[in-house]
This record gives C-alpha cells, structure tokens and sequence, in this order.
C-alpha cells in the first residue's frame, strides 16, 4: 500500500484519495480527469528559506488544491479555493 505522499524517481507521488478529496470528486473520477487532462498539476520546489519544501497545486474546472510537504513526504499544509459552480478564474492558475 502506498503511503500518502512517496518520492519515486524524481517524482513525487501522491495518494489519489488525497487529492480526490481536495477536488471533491471520487478517486475514479479524479484519475478518468487526468487522463482527460480535466484536472491538472504544478509542482514548485522551495528554495531559500522554503529549501526541501515542494508545493503541489492540482486545478479542476472549479477547484485549486494545494499541498505544501516537506523531503520526508510529511504534508505540511493542506489549501483549497472552491469556486462552486462558477469555473476557476485563472488569476487562481498564477504561482
């Protein structure tokens, strides 16, 4: 079983039920979204003061998610802008 948040290869790999649940949408969904390209994904890397801090941002039609987690896959801080039935303003893309 995966924990909740892995780096694999130079990647980072989240728990679908993590971020499904930030979006308000089954983990089937979410990963039928992705594929799609209906929901998609930043991911900053801190540096400075925020050095082994990384940002992951997933955006849906009317939700932005973010999780800030450290080197050791422990999340930090969890965030998210609903937009309800009105679509997410791009302004709501920007870093």
């Amino acid at each position: 079983m995966m924990e909740a948040l892995e780096f694999q290869d130079g990647a980072i790999a989240v728990d679908a039920a993590i971020v499904a649940e930030g979006l308000a949408i089954t983990p089937a969904r979410l990963l039928r979204a992705l594929r799609d390209g209906a929901v998609t994904s930043r991911c900053e890397q801190g540096v400075d003061t925020d050095a082994g801090r990384y940002r992951l941002t997933f955006f849906s039609r009317h939700r932005r998610f973010r999780l800030v987690v450290d080197e050791s896959g422990a999340i930090l801080q969890r965030s998210c802008l609903d937009y309800g039935k009105n679509l997410l303003p791009k302004a709501a893309h920007r870093v």
